[in-house]
């Protein structure tokens, strides 16, 4: 296209481009533009009637927000009390209990093993080289007093029966002529003969008479009630004088050695009271006696406590824990006399500090913050925060923490 023919289009579209201009323009000046002076105006309005009160009422304002900040504190002080009465408190496993001062004792606890009482433990043995003959008990077997355990025979023994029998023989005879008739050196040679017989025999194991029979058997019997715990022989074995056949123990009372460290067993006072405890079952027991020296292969001092058996649960080689008391380390202080003290799991932890239930006038648990001391055994004395004569839970404290908590929720979701 030539230069000519593009100059008459320009020249036609230029007075189209103007009257779009001016219809902009016009636009622009229409009343519906007006409105936007409005919000300065309404601003004005407000900021003039600010500390009016409404036309007809009373301002709520501030009312309103005492009102929320006196629910608020309800709210606080309705999740803080707890109530229930007692057969809930049964139900949810909750013990109250009235404080008062009492002195501590620690409980202290060591691995124990049961040993058989050498005072109620008997080895049974012949006093003369023997051979057994018959057997009369078996291992486990209890015995009572006086029941036989084994036959024996031994050719000593068969010599001492024949002096026994010959010398009461002799003494009858003297003893019936009387001192009329026999020298009274002859009567006391007969007299000193049968004593020495007698004598003999007993030391081999015999009874203190002649049973008219020398064939050198003798049977051993019980010196005591009490179960056969050892039986290392046959029968027709060769047995030497102080080898056991047998060995009888009294478990009506057994003993405990307990190992403690060095420095913890001088704490322990002997006859003070002591718990077993095996399978769950507690038994109780008394100190015998506190070791004065250490071992020297475990380090470790020996406390025995002497326990009675009635139940026949322990038994030689049994190991068992074993709970002392022994006085704290305040106690011990003349100064340092009774405090108070709460079960440890009755301290729980609430919104950061350590608090204790107590019961109130009304009768509901509320939460007390305390200040704890040391914890003694299984308690921890209380410094701070209660007072002899106050109710405290001491026994589900988590159960009335959970109770309070739920409340807590159910108050928010109410608001």
């Amino acid at each position: 296209m030539s230069e000519n023919t593009m100059t008459p289009f320009r020249l036609m579209s230029l007075p189209v481009t103007v009257a779009l201009v001016l219809a902009i323009a016009a636009c622009s000046k229409s009343p519906e533009a007006e409105p936007a002076k409005a919000p300065a105006a309404e601003a004005d309005h407000v900021e003039a009637g600010k500390d009016a009160p409404a036309e007809g009422g009373e301002d709520h304002s501030e009312e309103g927000g005492e009102h929320a900040e006196e629910g608020e504190e309800g709210k606080e002080g309705g999740a803080a009390l707890v109530k229930m009465d007692e057969a809930a408190l049964k139900a949810a496993g909750i013990t109250l209990q009235t404080l008062q001062p009492s002195s501590l004792s620690e409980e202290l606890r060591a691995p124990g093993e049961v040993v058989d009482s050498a005072y109620g433990t008997t080895l049974i043995t012949p006093r003369v080289a023997s051979l057994v003959v018959r057997r009369h008990a078996k291992l486990g077997d209890e015995v009572r007093a006086g029941a036989p355990l084994a036959t024996l025979a031994s050719v000593d023994v068969s010599d001492a029966q024949a002096d026994l029998r010959i010398a009461e023989q002799e003494w009858r005879r003297v003893s019936a002529l009387g001192r009329e008739a026999v020298a009274g050196r002859r009567i006391n040679e007969a007299k000193i003969a049968v004593d020495r017989a007698r004598a003999k025999a007993q030391a081999y194991g015999l009874p203190g008479t002649s049973s008219g029979s020398v064939n050198g058997q003798f049977t051993l019997t019980a010196p005591h009630a009490g179960r056969i715990t050892e039986d290392e022989f046959i029968v027709g074995e060769r047995i030497e004088p102080g080898k056991a056949l047998f060995r009888l123990v009294d478990e009506s009372v057994v003993w405990v050695d307990a190992k403690m460290a060095p420095g913890t067993a001088p704490r322990i006072e002997t006859g003070s009271p002591a718990t077993v405890v095996i399978g769950g079952k507690r038994i109780a027991g008394k100190v015998l006696r506190s070791a004065h020296r250490t071992s020297d292969a475990t380090r470790t001092a020996s406390v025995r406590i002497e326990v009675a058996n009635k139940d026949d649960r322990l038994h030689g080689g049994d190991f068992v824990e074993v709970y002392f008391e022994a006085a704290s380390a305040a106690n011990t202080d003349n100064s340092a006399a009774t405090q108070l003290s709460l079960p440890t799991d009755a301290l729980v932890q609430l919104e950061g500090e350590t608090v204790v239930f107590r019961r109130n006038k009304e009768g509901a648990l509320e939460p007390v913050p305390v200040r704890a001391g040391e914890v003694i055994g299984d308690r921890t004395v209380i410094r701070e925060g209660l007072k002899a004569g106050d109710t405290v839970v001491v026994a589900g404290a988590f159960a009335v923490k959970s109770q309070m908590l739920k409340s807590q929720l159910g108050e928010g979701d109410a608001h």
